[in-house]
């Protein structure tokens, strides 16, 4: 019972990373918008993408990849590709629908559960960020020589305080009064997240 306290720690840091807004957010809130299952299982993505980065934080991977500088920036830039890639489809279909019509617009086919989950894991995964953070987080909370069960605690803490922050996520985005606000102005929405996420792969792209 001594962990405790670093675990309460641990849990208070995580809740704050994962409220702060950036491309899981958007990621989820976007789709979710449209759909509550699709938004959901990106959340579901994401958090399977947390929960292998912070089982390798505590087999030392984090800061392996600290160490490896090329291995860090080909992982930050293939994450910066796919988020400028999910903005720019964003955006373009807010454009086309802004020419077809609102009609087109309440029509849009939604993705799939696997197609879901496939973008939120790797907007997870494709974030070097997230397993230096966890890494650093490791290092500076729990004590060397921690017993097995405290490290398979931190992970299980993870997994579960960011799977419940994106399902509560998803779900507030796709109520039935924010979802019909968002009808009456999606393609200005839709821009915005798409630019949100251009704006983010750019950032991600240029910042060291």
């Amino acid at each position: 019972m001594d962990y405790i306290p670093q675990l309460l720690a641990l849990s208070g840091i995580v809740l704050l990373a994962c409220a702060s807004p950036g491309p899981d957010f958007v990621a989820v809130t976007s789709h979710a918008l449209s759909e509550r299952r699709s938004g959901v299982f990106v959340g579901l993505g994401i958090t399977c993408a947390v929960a292998l980065w912070a089982s390798l934080a505590v087999f030392g991977f984090g800061l392996l990849i600290q160490q490896f500088f090329w291995l860090y920036e080909s992982i930050r830039l293939a994450g910066a590709a796919y988020l400028i890639y999910l903005g720019a489809r964003m955006l373009m279909a807010a454009l086309r629908t802004q020419a077809k019509g609102q009609d087109d617009v309440a029509q849009a086919p939604c993705v799939s559960a696997k197609q879901a989950w496939s973008r939120g894991f790797i907007v997870g995964i494709t974030n070097p960020k997230t397993a230096t953070f966890f890494a650093t987080l490791f290092v500076t909370l729990l004590p060397v020589g921690a017993p097995l069960w405290v490290y398979a605690a931190v992970v299980a803490v993870v997994v579960c305080i960011t799977a419940t922050w994106m399902c509560l996520l998803a779900s507030f985005f796709s109520v039935a009064i924010v979802r019909t606000a968002y009808a009456r102005i999606r393609r200005p929405v839709d821009a915005l997240m798409g630019a949100a996420l251009v704006g983010l792969g750019i950032r991600m792209a240029t910042s060291r």
